[in-house]
């Protein structure tokens, strides 16, 4: 499994195509807002993982906006 150490800056506000921390139902993820009439859904970067279209009833927050990463390459 890859580490990564990212940057969230959370006095920015979250805007459709930027890469988010958020937190869906208590569990936390990276993924990309998109944010169109109304309608929001996180999406992946990562193939092996679906979009996360979100349902009445779910919570949503947003921590904030990713600003940067530090991976370790090995």
């Amino acid at each position: 499994m890859a580490r990564l150490i990212i940057a969230v800056d959370r006095a920015l506000e979250a805007r459709h195509g930027d890469i988010v921390l958020a937190v869906i139902d208590g569990e936390l993820t990276v993924k990309e807002l998109y944010r169109l009439n109304g309608h929001i859904r996180l999406l992946p970067h990562h193939p092996d993982f679906a979009p996360i279209e979100l349902r009445d009833g779910q919570e949503l927050t947003l921590w904030g906006v990713v600003k940067g990463v530090v991976r370790k390459l090995r």
